[in-house]
């Protein structure tokens, strides 16, 4: 019988780089045509190839070829006869010298077991410090969404039990000009928001709005208007009046609120009512045409319906810009309501007896606050400074509210207008 030696496996290697494999051609065995699973020692070759010349190596076999020294090997036959299978393993380009002993195989094993350990106690860490909601802070933002489901109609259904908005009326040279300003600061910001929000100058449109009324009179209670009759009062006092009973509504379900003393929920109400009011308005507020839009075209509120229930520039100013800021945050639902609460739980409103039970109060859903937006603005520092700073804004808008509200009221033709709850909320000042 031939006997054929077993060529030296460390010749120079004839099969394809790994690198320079092309994905696209099928992989097969370059010894046996059999599927290959990879390069194995240097070589392309499927499982049972790779194996055997291992196992060959190891064992420093000499195989003998029962025939002529040049079997033609197949994935049938490749157990035929291994002499000619070992040799073409070496013309293919496999190598021992790759070949792994048993310590080095058993080091490789470790060595991605260790690896797998310390990627899983990595991850362990990562969520470890991932932002996340206690189940109590879960439960008070559950709360709050269900508080303002309850007490936030979206189709705005009950508007129309109202006494009518009524726009008519004659048409005076100052009604005029604030009509047509009103418009060009609708205009210029429909252009505007068309672009990113951060792109916008919203001082520019107001300053301009503004300068226009320089020389002019802002209040529509000057010389040459009428201010006997206006015509948006009936309408927007009973808006307000509702929407007071929803606040109310509201606060009652913030945790915690029912538990303070009755004069301090009343203290809390009076003094913070016209904030949340504005808070809650944003959710219908619209940045296309600066308009509060609640369901039909007879609820659609322009700046000028306002300046018809008697009030001026200086509150519908800093108010519409307010607005607008308040929507470009994009706040989530969670975060809207919050908000709410956070600015009815105020400790300094006036009045207030209680002030350190109602400061840890919004101290709690404050923290909750922050721990949401880290759950769900990743890399959002400073929204939660943005809305804080909003509260200060409505600080402002309130006091000026109450200026224009006692001049309004003064006159009794217009406090007539008004309804019980909004004389009792906005009339009686909290000292």
């Amino acid at each position: 019988m031939l006997k054929t030696s077993v060529m030296d496996p460390t010749v120079v290697s004839t099969s394809t780089p790994p690198d320079e494999f092309d994905r696209n051609v099928p992989r097969i065995c370059g010894v046996c045509g059999d599927r290959a699973t990879g390069f194995h020692f240097n070589a392309m070759t499927c499982e049972g190839c790779k194996g055997f010349f291992r196992r060959s190596m190891k064992r420093k076999a000499t195989f003998t070829c029962p025939f002529n020294g040049s079997c033609t090997i197949t994935k049938d036959n490749r157990r035929h006869c291994q002499a000619c299978r070992l040799k073409r393993c070496v013309d293919i380009g496999m190598m021992k010298v790759v070949i792994l002993t048993d310590e080095e195989v058993q080091r490789k094993k470790d060595l991605i077991q260790r690896r797998k350990e310390e990627e899983a106690q990595r991850e362990a860490e990562r969520e470890a410090r991932r932002p996340r909601l206690t189940e109590e802070q879960s439960q008070v933002i559950a709360t709050l969404v269900e508080a303002h489901h309850k007490t936030y109609d979206d189709s705005y259904s009950d508007f129309h039990h109202f006494r009518p908005p009524v726009r008519e009326g004659p048409v005076t040279r100052s009604a005029s000009r604030r009509s047509a300003s009103l418009r060009s600061l609708s205009d210029a910001s429909s252009n505007s928001f068309s672009h990113s929000p951060e792109s916008v100058d919203t001082k520019m449109n107001f300053s301009n709005l503004l300068m226009m009324y320089q020389g002019q009179g802002s209040s529509p209670d000057s010389s040459e208007e009428d201010n006997s009759s206006l015509s948006m009062l009936p309408h927007l006092a009973d808006l307000v009046s509702y929407s007071i009973q929803k606040v109310i509504g509201f606060a009652k379900m913030i945790p915690g609120f029912r538990e303070l003393t009755a004069e301090d929920q009343i203290a809390l109400l009076k003094s913070s009512a016209i904030e949340v009011i504005m808070l809650r308005s944003n959710q219908s507020f619209s940045l296309e045409d600066m308009s509060w839009t609640c369901g039909s075209p007879d609820f659609k509120y322009q700046i000028s319906d306002v300046t018809k229930a008697g009030h001026t520039l200086e509150l519908l100013e800093p108010l519409v810009k307010f607005q607008v800021g308040l929507k470009k945050l994009n706040l989530q639902e969670e975060e809207h309501v919050l908000l709410m609460a956070i600015c009815l739980l105020s400790p300094d409103r006036p009045g207030v007896q209680d002030h350190t039970r109602i400061e840890a109060l919004q101290d709690q859903l404050s923290e909750t606050l922050q721990a949401y937006i880290q759950l769900h603005h990743p890399g959002g520092q400073l929204l939660y400074a943005k809305m804080i700073q909003k509260l200060a804004d409505l600080r402002s808008l309130n006091e000026e509210h109450s200026k224009q509200y006692r001049s309004l009221s003064f006159q009794p033709e217009h406090s007539m207008q008004l309804t019980p709850l909004v004389l009792e909320v906005f009339g009686s000042e909290v000292s």
